[in-house]
Formats: C-alpha cells, sequence, structure tokens
C-alpha cells in the first residue's frame, strides 16, 4: 500500500520498510505552501534578495556597458596617436621643444601626420573685458597648426576650423567644453571673446576630443597671429603625432620619439599614447565597482536574515503541520528538505526579479548615454547563484529545528 509521497509503506501485512521518497513535483508543491498562505510578508523578504541582486547586476552591467563603449570608441578612433609634450630639466623647471620637433619627427618612417600646439601659458580668455581676470574658467589659450582637428580624434561642430587665411587675424577655435564655460552654444555673426588684451572672432566650435580632452579646455588661434600679439615664440608644447596602424609600427616610433623631438636632451621629453591612458582610466573606474558591489551585498545580507525570520516563524506557526506530516510517515529528512526548499524558492523568486530588474536598469542607463549594451554573464548568473545561496544558508537553521521536532511535541502544540 502506498499512501503518498510521505507515508509509511507496506508490503504484504509484513510491517514498515522505507519511507517514500519525496518526488520533486511534491516538493515544489509544499515548497510553495508557505509563500501562497503568506504573500505579503514572502513578498517583502523577496524584495531584499531582489534590490541587493538588482544592485550587483546593475553595477556590473553598468561597467561592462561603460567599458565596451569606450574601447569600442578607441578602436573607431584609433590606437596609432602618439604625444610629445615637454617635460622639465634636471633642475625641475619646465623643458621646452625646439621649434624644429615637427618637422624632424615627420621625418620618422612610419608618421603619417604631425600636428602641435603651444600653450601661452600668461595669457587667458574671458567672455568680456569687463569679468575680473581670476576668473579664468581654467581655459588656456594655444596657438595651433591647420590639420589639429583631424590628427586628435576630433571634428568642427560648428563654423570652420582655422586655416591660411584665419591663422594671420584675430580669429579663434574654441574646444567643446570651453565653448560651453564662455557660454557659447551656438556662433553668431560678429561673435567675439576677450583673448589677452584684444578681442578675436569665433569661428568654430570643436566636438569633444576623446583622446586629447585637454583641447576640449582650448581657444585655439593660428601661430601667426599668436606671435604677433600674444607673444608666442614659436616652441611647440605639445605633438601630435599619427602613425601607421599596427602595434609594431606605432611601439618602433614610440620608441624613438624622445630622441627625435629633442635630440640634445631626450629625457626632457614625455611621451606617451593617449588610448592607454583612456583603457587605464576605464580600469581604475571598474575598481571603484567593488564599493557598491559592497552595498549591494549589505543588501543580500539584509535580505537574507529577512528570510531567514519568515522561516523561523513559519516553522514556529505551523508546528501542527510538521507534527501531523510526521505523524503520518514523514521523515526528519522530509521535514528538512521541505522548508530548506521553501527558503531557496523564496530567494529565487527575489533573485529572478533583482536579475530583471538590474537588467532592465542597465540597457535604460546605457542606452541614454549611448554606450554600448553589455549585461555580462557573471553579474545575472552571478547574482542569482548568490540568491539561491543566501537562501540555502538562511533557511538552514530553521529547516533543522522544525526537523528535530518529535510528532508528538508539534501535535501536542495544536
Amino acid at each position: 500500500m502506498n499512501g503518498g509521497p510521505h507515508a509509511v509503506q507496506y508490503v504484504n501485512g509484513n510491517g514498515p520498510l522505507s519511507p517514500a521518497r519525496l518526488r520533486p513535483r511534491d516538493l515544489a508543491r509544499l515548497a510553495g505552501v508557505g509563500i501562497r498562505t503568506r504573500k505579503l510578508r514572502a513578498g517583502l523578504s523577496a524584495l531584499g534578495i531582489a534590490i541587493g541582486v538588482a544592485a550587483i547586476v546593475a553595477v556590473l552591467g553598468l561597467s561592462a556597458s561603460s567599458e565596451a563603449g569606450l574601447l569600442a570608441e578607441i578602436s573607431k578612433l584609433g590606437t596609432n596617436l602618439l604625444t610629445v609634450t615637454n617635460g622639465q630639466t634636471l633642475f625641475g623647471q619646465t623643458a621646452e621643444l625646439p621649434k624644429a620637433s615637427p618637422g624632424m619627427i615627420g621625418r620618422i618612417g612610419p608618421v603619417t601626420d604631425v600636428q602641435y600646439v603651444e600653450t601661452l601659458s600668461s595669457i587667458n580668455a574671458y567672455r568680456s573685458p569687463l569679468i575680473n581676470s581670476i576668473n579664468t574658467n581654467a581655459l588656456s589659450v594655444d596657438a595651433s597648426s591647420l590639420g589639429l582637428p583631424a590628427d586628435v580624434g576630433t571634428t568642427v561642430n560648428q563654423g570652420e576650423y582655422l586655416n591660411a587665411a584665419t591663422e594671420n587675424l584675430p580669429d579663434c577655435v574654441l574646444g567643446a567644453a570651453a565653448a560651453q564655460r564662455l557660454g557659447i552654444d551656438t556662433i553668431f555673426p560678429g561673435e567675439r571673446i576677450w583673448v589677452g588684451n584684444m578681442w578675436f572672432y569665433v569661428v568654430g566650435i570643436l566636438n569633444p576630443a576623446l583622446l586629447t580632452p585637454e583641447i576640449d579646455s582650448s581657444i585655439l588661434v593660428g601661430f601667426p597671429v599668436a606671435e604677433k600679439y600674444l607673444g608666442s615664440d614659436g616652441h611647440p608644447s605639445e605633438v601630435y603625432v599619427k602613425t601607421q596602424t599596427g602595434s609594431s609600427q606605432v611601439n618602433a616610433v614610440y620608441n624613438v620619439l624622445a630622441a627625435t623631438a629633442n635630440p640634445e636632451a631626450p629625457n626632457e621629453v614625455d611621451v606617451s599614447q593617449p588610448s592607454q591612458a583612456l583603457v587605464a582610466s576605464a580600469d581604475a573606474k571598474a575598481a571603484l565597482n567593488s564599493l557598491f558591489l559592497g552595498l549591494g551585498g549589505v543588501s543580500l545580507l539584509v535580505g537574507a536574515v529577512g528570510v531567514a525570520n519568515i522561516m523561523v516563524i513559519s516553522v514556529l506557526e505551523r508546528r501542527s503541520e510538521i507534527g501531523l506530516r510526521r505523524a503520518l510517515g514523514a521523515t526528519k529528512g522530509h521535514i528538512r528538505v521541505q522548508f530548506m526548499a521553501e527558503a531557496i524558492l523564496l530567494s529565487m523568486l527575489g533573485g529572478v526579479v533583482g536579475v530583471a530588474a538590474g537588467a532592465i536598469s542597465t540597457v535604460i542607463y546605457a542606452s541614454t548615454k549611448g554606450w554600448l549594451v553589455d549585461v555580462p554573464p557573471l553579474a545575472w548568473a552571478g547574482g542569482f547563484g548568490a540568491a539561491i545561496l543566501i537562501g540555502a544558508i538562511a533557511g538552514l537553521m530553521p529547516a533543522l529545528r522544525a526537523a528535530r521536532m518529535s510528532p508528538t511535541e508539534a501535535l501536542w502544540s495544536i
């Protein structure tokens, strides 16, 4: 005779054999009893799990999306841009690149283009001469060669860049951040700003330069007008070098740039690759994710406490059920597995909701920022796995407590 999954089996009336095994379908039904009968309490307990999982998925997803978008942009712009800047002398003073540096660099075989700027450190730019001189807005005034935008990976947003005619006139081009700080979003006829001690007419505004953010906060003028009115001496302070694509070509140029730019003092020259700096910046941002993951872990811990609490209360409230099932033949193992499964199911529901919420948040935010949407498997699988683990740990003690109840003790409490 078989009286169900929890009854004791008898064969030919010869006495009890082994208890019936608890089938997965029956286990799932039993695990859902406590959740179905206490929906509000179960929902609030699962909410803590869902919040923690959502935080973990969102943090990892946004980090991966941001990094993927940045790397895609770097790949689009190319990794073959190198910069040469004036370093310091042995006495700690600012070194000076020779005037001939751009020309000498241009003779290196794999180099395809060379552009350069000179930062005019004693010159500031203002919206008008009435602004206090200390309000510089952290803007720099640079004399620029004519092919700069294409070399540094940017384009003209409005107007036009300097040319052979305008580089001799008091005309200027604004970097993206410079235009914003000066309050100029549209170039009107006669638009001008105060540079040094004279008016300069704005002829163009650049788009943001991802690889060379220093250009964004610059006011760019031609070398001839800078020498005539702003005290330029013609020595470049930064040289932008485009090479042939391919890591071997880039490395070959990188290794000889310092000695080529300043043969007499190569130690006073700094050479860098902007794309590597951006990748390092992305890695640094990713390192901050540990803080947010910690906050997600705290939410999971709070959720675990909630699950443990509801399971303890559930055991106390369902003593009569436990006693009745034990009297009908359910073993301690059956009771233990039932309550463990209930805790895991409760956490799994929170995990599913949390993964969905975190993924949706990642998609929405990444889309508004124009990033590639990337929710790595580690995010959703890790979050869901953490929810299951939390449920198992939180349900362990209540399940053991329920299993230790004797049928007599449990039924006596009815």
